[in-house]
């Protein structure tokens, strides 16, 4: 009789033994497993153009030489009808992420500060110059120059930035939306976010 309770005590030990190290291996699995899909989905967002915007524009470009001792101007002017797009764009590649499988957290160390790129188009008309004084390459690249630095300032005084960050965040939520539905806890700057409205003010 005792061996009969001795070996049925065994045998649940190790049936018991064998059930706790399948399932310890089948988590350890499933873990690595939702590590490696969280990763994953990170690494596929990439370059992200979140904004476009269209400017246009009418610039005038005048120059003026005094030859001779300044007893002859010799002029040159044209009209300049530009056109460019903007975009606004994050490198999430850069993004600096840090996931911690046993914890199961994914923590977000660093956004990448916003990119922006113009794409100028440029039409002349009315192109005026004197035999003394012709356009030159190194006016057409002052006058892209000139254009493109103007555009830059309308943007950084616009709110394309704004929304450029708000689509942003939109992006975003998809991590949090995938890390809460696994379990999983998302951080940033410390911060445990615990909602979607966390994690749309996050950068604000």
């Amino acid at each position: 009789m005792n061996r009969f309770v001795i070996g049925f005590i065994a045998a649940l030990l190790v049936i018991g033994g064998i059930w706790l190290f399948t399932d310890s291996r089948a988590k350890e699995a499933e873990l690595q497993a939702n590590s490696a899909m969280i990763q994953q989905q990170i690494q596929q967002v990439g370059k992200l153009i979140v904004t476009e915007a269209y400017y246009s524009q009418v610039f005038t470009y005048k120059n003026s030489q005094k030859l001779f001792l300044n007893l002859v101007s010799a002029d040159k002017k044209a009209l300049i009808v530009a056109k460019a797009k903007a975009t606004v764009e994050y490198d999430l590649r850069q993004m600096e992420t840090k996931i911690d499988a046993d914890n199961k957290t994914v923590t977000i160390l660093n956004i990448p500060d916003p990119v922006i790129n113009v794409y100028p188009e440029f039409e002349y008309y009315d192109v005026t110059q004197d035999f003394l004084n012709q356009f030159e390459g190194k006016d057409y690249n002052k006058i892209k120059t000139s254009i493109t630095d103007q555009f830059r300032k309308k943007i950084d005084e616009s709110d394309l930035k704004n929304d450029a960050q708000d689509r942003l965040m939109s992006e975003l939520l998809n991590i949090f939306i995938l890390t809460k539905s696994m379990g999983w806890t998302l951080v940033y700057n410390e911060l445990v976010i615990e909602n979607e409205e966390q994690m749309n003010n996050l950068k604000k």
